[in-house]
């Protein structure tokens, strides 16, 4: 039975682990707020649940299991709130999502090479 519960916590902390990969990736990666504040939930959500029901199998039944399980109930219900709240906060600042039925999205993705071919440029000097 130990056994089980040892490989079931191993692959939740390696399910955890690669969705806090792909996240981290995907806030480098992504080219919009909006995309990134969607990788950041994936990060927050999915991966640190992950991780936490991971300890909980590692921990058994004891008080650090309970305190565990508490914190994570606690990020379930806090985590997208506030990803949610930033977005909000973004679209009523004026930020505009990407989209693909407009040129807006070549205008801004033409802006950010821009920057980035800046910040290249500032760096080497």
């Amino acid at each position: 039975m130990e056994m089980i519960i040892d490989i079931a916590s191993w692959g939740l902390f390696v399910g955890g682990s690669i969705f806090m990969l792909i996240g981290a990736i995907g806030l480098i990666r992504l080219p919009d707020m909006f995309s990134r504040i969607h990788a950041a939930g994936i990060i927050d959500t999915m991966g640190i649940v992950m991780l936490f029901v991971g300890m909980i199998l590692q921990a058994g039944l004891t008080f650090v299991s309970i305190k565990i399980f508490l914190i994570t109930l606690f990020l379930m219900f806090t985590l997208p709130t506030a990803t949610h709240a930033l977005a909000r906060a973004a679209l009523d600042a004026g930020m505009i999502p990407l989209s693909d039925d407009d040129d807006t999205d070549e205008k801004e993705l033409a802006l950010m090479k821009e920057l980035e071919e800046e910040r290249k440029r500032i760096s080497k000097t």
